[in-house]
């Protein structure tokens, strides 16, 4: 698929925030797609000691989530750990990794967030927005916002909150296991988000979509 790099990544943490600030006007909390039946999970891991990103691509077909195809691509860590901005560290291997794709998924499921971030554009949304792309947030820890505490039922959740706004939801994926940090990304609402990370899952804690895309961006390299 064809992949534009939407703006400059060769910036300074300081630019990078007033970026998201502006493109986060941009993203889309409501449904907008069609017929889903290609979903992808998106990871990303590092390799010699952080000098290399390496991220991953996979994609299932739904409702079977049996693994479709992957990509992976590797690039030099350019950007430093800042936490709010691992987007303008991973996305652009991200990208790379999709340009692989001979055709675009139908959903993105991020390891990381959505809207549920202190300028409202995480991963999910940055990548939702430059691919144009419908994507969801699918964090294991809270980055911004306070709740309630989960139900310990299956599929139970409840609002993440910043002030007045909710920013996400907490949802309980499994009995006994901690809780997800599930928000939109672009063009989806809340409600769809939590049905699709829902239903990409079996009897896991988290989606097959990111579970397929973790073991491809972790897993060590063949070595001769």
């Amino acid at each position: 698929m064809k992949v534009r790099p939407g703006h400059p990544w060769d910036i300074t943490p300081r630019e990078a925030m007033a970026l998201q600030s502006r493109l986060a006007e941009k993203i889309v909390c409501r449904d907008d797609f069609g017929p889903i039946g290609r979903v992808a999970g998106v990871d990303v891991g590092f390799e010699n000691g952080g000098r290399t990103t390496r991220a991953a691509v996979a994609v299932l077909a739904f409702p079977s989530l049996q693994l479709e195809t992957a990509a992976i691509a590797r690039q030099p860590t350019r950007f430093p750990y800042v936490p709010g901005l691992l987007s303008f560290r991973e996305a652009p291997a991200v990208l790379a990794a999709m340009e692989q794709l001979d055709t675009p998924p139908d959903l993105l499921l991020c390891d990381g967030q959505g809207i549920a971030h202190p300028r409202r554009l995480g991963i999910a949304s940055h990548l939702g927005l430059l691919l144009d792309i419908p994507s969801i947030g699918v964090a294991k820890t809270r980055l911004v916002g306070t709740h309630r505490e989960v139900p310990d039922k299956r599929g139970a959740w409840v609002p993440l909150k910043d002030g007045k706004e909710t920013i996400g939801a907490v949802l309980r994926t499994r009995l006994g296991v901690k809780p997800l940090y599930i928000s939109p990304g672009h063009r989806i609402c809340l409600e769809s988000a939590i049905d699709w990370v829902m239903a990409c899952l079996t009897r896991y804690r988290l989606p097959e979509t990111t579970r397929w895309a973790h073991r491809l961006a972790s897993e060590k390299p063949n070595r001769p």
